[in-house]
């Protein structure tokens, strides 16, 4: 199925993967400018790490990637948690689903608590949230995101000027490459890891990124996590996250009834890549919780 319409007639990138008879789907979405290629070592190998049958769904969000452009009016978080919503009601119209979301797809399952607090206590059976911030800066000297984003973007444009535009898709920049690497990555991150991010980035340049920012800013500083029930919930996030601080991340699960924190040692903010082996046995353990609480086979 690598094509879904929504209802409004956006067309959306969907991939499937597993059993589509399972009784446990994973809903995976994606970052905020990037797409679902960042799920790229975590998709693939997810129904092989569950014991039990597994579909696995990653789709683009509107606006980004192969989906369709987002219009005016519909790059907000309210917009991907209805989009959320569809992909769950229609493409996914049986079982429990697992939501695993990084960054802005994270903001978007919280939206989607709010906006269809039904179809969330009847559906979802588990969270898994990467480099999610419940809308807190980090600290005084850092940027929150997707703010870091934007003033990175502005400062390359700054340095390249109409060389960012006119970049051959088959070359990255070493100016483009240096200055994501230090924003979204730790330690030692894999050179092709970091050149796959900078062209899912450059691909949402300039319009995904110019849609989202203001959106994401003002979604950011009213953010919240209401649950229906006591779903299992991990937030994972990278130790070297300049954009989502690690306390913020423990602050935000400690009053949940299920919820865990993972920090990653030497892991930057893009996890899904940076940190897949860490990863996949999470959401893996998260599945299989699911599948233990709801007495499924």
């Amino acid at each position: 199925m690598p094509g879904f319409r929504l209802a409004d007639g956006t067309p959306l990138h969907l991939v499937r993967r597993g059993d589509p008879a399972a009784a446990v789907t994973v809903v995976l979405l994606h970052g905020y400018a990037l797409d679902q290629r960042s799920w790229g070592r975590i998709a693939p190998v997810l129904p092989d790490a569950v014991e039990h049958p597994l579909a696995v769904v990653s789709y683009d969000h509107r606006g980004h990637g192969e989906s369709g452009r987002a219009a005016r009016g519909t790059a907000t978080m309210g917009q991907l948690a209805d989009d959320l919503a569809e992909v769950i009601e229609r493409a996914v119209p049986h079982g429990r689903v697992v939501l695993v979301g990084h960054d802005m797809g994270g903001l978007a399952v919280m939206s989607l608590t709010q906006r269809h607090p039904e179809l969330f206590a009847a559906r979802a059976g588990g969270l898994v949230l990467l480099s999610t911030s419940s809308g807190r800066l980090a600290t005084e000297a850092s940027a929150a995101w997707p703010n870091a984003l934007g003033k990175l973007a502005q400062d390359l444009e700054m340095v390249l000027g109409a060389k960012l535009y006119g970049l051959v898709r088959e070359h990255t920049s070493r100016a483009v490459s240096a200055g994501l690497r230090w924003w979204l990555f730790g330690d030692d991150p894999d050179p092709d890891l970091v050149e796959l991010t900078v062209k899912m980035i450059r691909g949402n340049w300039p319009h995904t990124i110019a849609q989202f920012r203001p959106a994401l800013d003002a979604y950011a500083r009213e953010a919240a996590l209401s649950l229906a029930g006591d779903l299992p919930v991990t937030a994972i996030v990278g130790e070297r996250d300049r954009i989502v601080a690690p306390a913020d991340v423990e602050q935000f699960v400690r009053g949940l009834a299920q919820g865990y924190a993972v920090v990653l040692p030497g892991v930057g903010h893009v996890v899904p890549l940076e940190a897949a082996a860490q990863v996949v046995p999470r959401i893996a353990s998260v599945v299989h919780e699911v599948y233990r609480q709801e007495n499924l086979s």
